[in-house]
């Protein structure tokens, strides 16, 4: 089973961000990642067992906390436009450092390179001219999910496996 923990925005901020980057289409092309596929992925696994991966996350305490979408920009490298916070806040790395030492001491292999905080919102793009202001949006960050995903006909399919409250 392919999976991945992530935080999955609320439906109102998923669709703000899906009519900014929508726009941000118009000028540069690409391809929009669908609203129900929004999120911001916390640690990548892969081909997975599912019970140790939960189990790994039930070790995980962290605060809720709010994630402040600010920032914008084109990766060049990858041809993708992402948006997230400007700076990560402390309850967000705190929790990623947790989840990441607990999938380790597990038994996961996890890539290697920092925490980069950001959610695509378009793939194969050109690079903008310059990206519009964001919308503001509330995301209350009051569970981390872990997910499967599939790949289907349309694309990436995402299906909750089970969700990690907060504290």
């Amino acid at each position: 089973m392919r999976l991945f923990f992530a935080l999955w925005p609320p439906a109102k901020t998923a669709h703000s961000l899906n009519r900014w980057a929508n726009a941000v289409m118009h000028e540069v092309g690409g391809t929009l990642t669908p609203t129900a596929n929004i999120h911001l992925t916390l640690a990548f696994l892969g081909d997975a067992d599912p019970a140790l991966a939960r189990k790994a996350a039930q070790a995980v305490s962290a605060p809720r906390h709010d994630l402040h979408v600010d920032d914008g920009q084109y990766w060049s490298h990858n041809k993708i436009v992402w948006v997230g916070p400007r700076s990560a806040p402390a309850a967000l790395t705190d929790l990623v450092k947790q989840l990441q030492g607990a999938l380790r001491e597990a038994g996961f292999k996890l890539e290697e390179r920092a925490f980069a905080p950001h959610i695509t919102v378009l793939r194969k793009t050109s690079s903008p001219r310059a990206l519009p202001l964001l919308p503001q949006v509330e995301w209350p960050v009051t569970e981390f999910l872990l997910v499967r995903s599939r790949n289907t006909a349309n694309g990436s399919a995402y299906e909750p496996v089970e969700r990690f409250p907060l504290t």
